[in-house]
């Protein structure tokens, strides 16, 4: 079995300059394969709001939902890390036992190896505490979704030089809380390269160029099976909604027409027994 990947590693990585990959999952079969394929990590992010239960946001995403999916993912990925996103209203640094039961039962019943919390500075009370308690942290700044209503909208952060000082002074406070990543959503990519280079954790961006220490995409966008629109950050390495349309087409039209099911895809009474105790079939 493959050496499970921990934050010990990923620092390393960093060290030699080598990318580290993250993909979101939500599901056994995705994480199968995608641990298989060598993802770093796998992601179970609360973007399942939007791309498997079609809510317009993360912002209905509930704490057991999240559960459910990551247990899931546990059970496909051997060698990946899993983190898992906490859910908007789940954690705070005004409630610190809030944060701590909910990271608690994301990293126990959720199997998962590492939780993932939104915001700068005014986090970095969370990750302590969350680190305190032996939970790993990833931390999360720019375009922070379960803000959005505060942001106004998906947009660029850190454009200007106060936002930009904002966002690099935030992301020291993380590291030195203890976080042992960061994302970087939609930030300019100059801006995601001095953070990466002043950090001695790894940065992980989306949306902000190429000189973060690793990627990270939402699969469905990836792999065209979410078609309600394409960010702007994301290439599609496969239109998997166009191979599904195919092939239930092919499907429907084979029942329709009575070719399926043929006789290699039905069962023979003739030549099948069942074992004395009602065991599985088996054939002569």
């Amino acid at each position: 079995m493959a050496k499970r990947l921990s934050i010990h590693d990923l620092r390393e990585m960093k060290a030699r300059g080598e990318k580290i990959t993250m993909i979101t999952s939500y599901d056994y079969t995705s994480a199968k394969i995608l641990d298989e394929a060598g993802t770093d990590i796998l992601l179970v992010g609360d973007s399942l709001g939007m791309v498997v239960l079609g809510h317009e946001g993360t912002l209905h995403v509930t704490l057991d939902a999240m559960i459910h999916h990551s247990r899931a993912v546990a059970n496909g990925a051997k060698r990946a890390m899993i983190v898992i996103d906490l859910p908007f209203g789940t954690y705070s640094s005004s409630d610190l036992p809030l944060s701590l039961r909910t990271a608690s039962r994301a990293i126990s019943e959720g199997h998962a190896h590492a939780v993932k919390i939104e915001g700068g500075r005014r986090m970095a009370p969370v990750v302590g505490a969350l680190n305190a308690s032996g939970i790993p942290v990833m931390g999360h700044i720019g375009l922070t979704p379960q803000s959005i209503y505060l942001i106004g909208g998906y947009r660029v952060q850190g454009r200007s030089a106060e936002a930009a000082k904002r966002l690099v002074l935030a992301a020291k406070a993380l590291e030195a809380a203890g976080a042992f990543a960061i994302v970087l959503e939609l930030v300019p990519a100059e801006l995601a390269r001095k953070v990466s280079k002043v950090l001695t954790i790894p940065t992980i961006g989306i949306g902000a160029g190429p000189y973060c220490d690793g990627q990270v995409q939402v699969l469905h966008d990836m792999m065209g099976m979410y078609q309600d629109f394409v960010p702007k950050h994301t290439k599609r390495y496969a239109n998997i909604a166009e191979v599904m349309r195919e092939g239930a087409k092919n499907y429907l039209d084979e029942v329709r027409a009575g070719k399926f099911p043929g006789p290699e895809h039905s069962v023979d009474l003739k030549t099948v027994i069942k074992t004395k105790n009602n065991g599985p079939a088996r054939k002569l």
